[in-house]
């Protein structure tokens, strides 16, 4: 029951992030808080939130690094097969390097490069969308912890 009840709480704190990544896209600012990345972000966050790859830094700053590294190369560099390449290599260097590996962010430089963003997708979706999943996975853990208790 119990992992039945953990399992359920982390798909409607999935369910919750994006809802509300989405909505605010959408109907309350004018800015991009949704990318795909984010579902797999989910999944960490509020799925395995006690394992490393979905701790607040390796969130915010995987994606954050990898992010900078698309960007970079889509104004600098330029996009094309060795690129795509390169960014991917260089961002799963770069988090490695840091200590901030969050494998959902391995797909922001593809994203990025495809879809020829600039400097503000950094800080939306990007840093935005992370911070707001990094919030509320705490409030979603602080009631996984409540309901564990509960029933103990």
């Amino acid at each position: 029951m119990k992992h039945f009840l953990a399992s359920l709480l982390a798909g409607i704190g999935a369910f919750t992030g994006i809802l509300c990544l989405a909505y605010f896209d959408h109907s309350v600012w004018n800015a991009t808080l949704l990318m795909a990345p984010f579902g797999a972000t989910a999944v960490l966050v509020f799925g395995l939130p006690k394992s490393p790859l979905a701790q607040a830094k390796n969130v915010i700053l995987g994606h954050l690094i990898t992010a900078f590294i698309g960007v970079f190369f889509v104004q600098y560099v330029g996009v094309g097969v060795w690129q795509l390449a390169l960014a991917s290599g260089l961002g799963v260097t770069s988090m490695l390097f840091t200590k901030t590996t969050h494998p959902p962010a391995g797909a922001n430089p593809i994203l990025i490069m495809l879809s020829g963003q600039s400097w503000l997708f950094l800080l939306t979706p990007v840093l935005a969308g992370s911070i707001i999943i990094v919030l509320l996975g705490k409030v979603v853990r602080e009631a996984q912890t409540r309901l564990s208790a509960e029933l103990n």
